[in-house]
């Protein structure tokens, strides 16, 4: 049996269709965004036994297939998709003919961040993706490695010792590729923070508490806190599912 997924915010309502979960999470977005989407504990962990799946209730598992639908490219750091093991990248039948429908590809474009490049060409995630990968990556990563790589991907160089936000947006932007939806990890979170390149956070607050010294969302380094607005709330079985917009128009922001 499907979760069921009541709205609490902007307006209430019970037994949410994926349709109606689709138009929550789609309203207010641009042809140009960059939306994160994590789940952690109440008390703020971002993995149980070292993996966020550890933490994903059978509603959050829906809303992320749904997040998924909406986007151009899922946005993913390498370490992220080592440690969750990540197949290819592929929508079921159901969203695919809603994403024709709306105007999108059939399947998402699946962007890998990684600064090493310790990432296997003959791995399932490139030889049986649907739509062909991007590897986005920097100028000191090894050669070898981006020509191999180039072979199943798009290889994209974004900043020379470190990665380049903006390059990156540009660069996915110009394939067409407006709607970024990144599902982390931790360290890519702090880092399109830092670059103030978040627009829309999507949190799952899972009903558990975990102690121990499991990571948070974000890592890294920030100028300044981020000013959050809620946007939406859902709820499901004592999960919250909430919708925060990066206020840019935040005082003292440039």
């Amino acid at each position: 049996m499907t979760a069921s997924i009541d709205a609490l915010i902007p307006d209430a309502a019970t037994a949410l269709t994926d349709d109606a979960i689709a138009a929550h999470y789609s309203a207010g977005v641009a042809a140009t965004w960059l939306r994160v989407n994590f789940v952690s504990s109440v008390d703020g962990a971002a993995t149980h036994n070292g993996l966020s799946g550890g933490l994903g209730t059978e509603a959050d598992r829906r809303v992320f297939d749904i997040l998924r639908r909406l986007c151009d490219v899922v946005l993913v750091g390498a370490g992220t998709v080592r440690a969750e093991r990540y197949g290819p990248l592929r929508v079921d039948e159901v969203a695919a003919s809603w994403r024709v429908n709306h105007g999108l590809a059939g399947q998402p474009v699946c962007a890998i961040v990684s600064g090493a490049l310790g990432l296997d060409p003959a791995s399932r995630i490139f030889t049986e993706a649907p739509a062909r990968p991007i590897v986005v990556t920097i100028g000191t990563s090894p050669v070898e490695r981006r020509r191999a790589l180039a072979e199943v991907a798009d290889v994209i160089v974004a900043g020379d010792d470190e990665l380049d936000v903006a390059a990156l947006v540009s660069a996915v932007g110009d394939r067409g590729l407006g709607r970024i939806h990144c599902e982390g990890g931790p360290t890519l979170f702090g880092t399109l923070l830092a670059a103030d390149a978040v627009d829309e956070l999507c949190l799952t607050v899972s009903p558990l508490l975990e102690a121990g010294d499991a990571r948070r969302i974000a890592h890294g380094e920030l100028p300044e806190a981020r000013a959050l607005t809620l946007a939406g709330a859902l709820t499901s079985e004592s999960a919250l599912l909430l919708r925060y917009l990066v206020r840019h128009d935040a005082p003292g922001r440039s």
